[in-house]
C-alpha cells in the first residue's frame, strides 16, 4: 500500500470529507421531520450523494495492484451514487410543478429506474483499458477518465441537468409571491453551484493536471457546501413544515 498523496488526501478526506457529512446531516434534518414522499425523494438527493463520497474513503487507501479490480468497481459505486443523486430534484421538480397525483409513485420509479440504468452502463466501460477509468499505479491511483468515458457521463448527467433547469424556471415564474420567488432562486442557484462542481470534476478527471485537480478540490469544496446549503434553504426547510 502506497503512502496517499497530499492532493488526495486533501481531494478525498478533507474536501468530500466535509461534503459527505454535511449531505449526511442535510439529509437527516429533512426525514427527522417529516417521511412523506416528497420529503423522501428530495432527500434522496443528498443520500446518494453522500453514499458515493462514502464508498471513496474506503478505496482511496487501497493502493496496491491486488485490490485494482475492487478498487475500479468500488470507483463505479462512487461516481454512480454521486453523480446519479441530480435525478432526484428532477423528480422533485416534477411533482411541484405536476402534483403527485400526475406524477405518481410508478411515474416517479420509472424516471429513478430509466435514469439508473443509463447511469449503470458506465460499468461496461470500467474495464476496457483506455475506453474507461483508468486507476492503478500507472496514475498514481488517482482516477483518469478516458475521452469516450467522460463524453458519455458527460451526456448522461445533462439529461438530468437540463430538464432540471427548464422545470425549475417553469415553477419560478408560476409563482406570484414575492417570497417564493426569493426561495426558489436559492434553490436555482444551489443546484447550478452543483453542476458546475460536477462538470469540474469530470473535466479534472479527463484532463489529469495534479494542479488544476488541487484548484478544483478547494473550489469544489466552496461550491458543493454552498450549492447543497441554498437548495435546503430554498426547499428543504419548507418542506420539512
Amino acid at each position: 500500500m502506497l503512502f496517499l498523496s497530499l492532493t488526495r488526501i486533501i481531494t478525498v478526506y478533507l474536501v468530500q470529507g466535509l461534503l459527505f457529512a454535511f449531505f449526511l446531516l442535510l439529509a437527516i434534518k429533512i426525514l427527522k421531520r417529516d417521511r412523506k414522499r416528497l420529503n423522501v425523494i428530495f432527500s434522496g438527493f443528498y443520500l446518494s450523494a453522500a453514499i458515493g463520497l462514502f464508498v471513496n474513503f474506503i478505496y482511496a487507501p487501497l493502493e496496491d495492484t491486488a485490490f485494482e479490480t475492487i478498487v475500479l468497481i468500488l470507483n463505479f459505486i462512487t461516481n454512480f451514487g454521486t453523480f446519479y443523486s441530480p435525478i432526484f430534484l428532477v423528480v422533485f421538480n416534477l411533482i411541484l410543478l405536476k402534483s403527485e397525483k400526475v406524477i405518481t409513485t410508478t411515474k416517479q420509479v420509472v424516471v429513478l429506474i430509466i435514469y439508473g440504468i443509463a447511469m449503470f452502463c458506465m460499468i461496461f466501460f470500467i474495464f476496457v483499458p483506455g475506453f474507461g477509468v483508468t486507476l492503478n499505479a500507472s496514475t498514481l491511483w488517482t482516477p483518469v477518465w478516458s475521452t469516450p468515458f467522460f463524453i458519455y457521463l458527460l451526456i448522461i448527467e445533462t439529461l438530468a441537468v437540463v430538464p432540471l433547469v427548464y422545470f425549475s424556471i417553469q415553477i419560478y415564474s408560476k409563482f406570484e409571491d414575492v417570497n417564493l420567488k426569493k426561495k426558489w432562486r436559492l434553490f436555482i442557484y444551489g443546484f447550478c453551484a452543483l453542476i458546475i462542481f460536477m462538470y469540474g470534476i469530470f473535466i479534472s478527471n479527463w484532463l489529469n493536471i495534479p494542479d488544476f485537480r488541487l484548484i478544483m478540490g478547494i473550489i469544489g469544496l466552496i461550491l458543493a457546501i454552498a450549492g447543497g446549503y441554498l437548495i435546503y434553504s430554498g426547499v428543504g426547510r419548507q418542506i420539512e413544515k
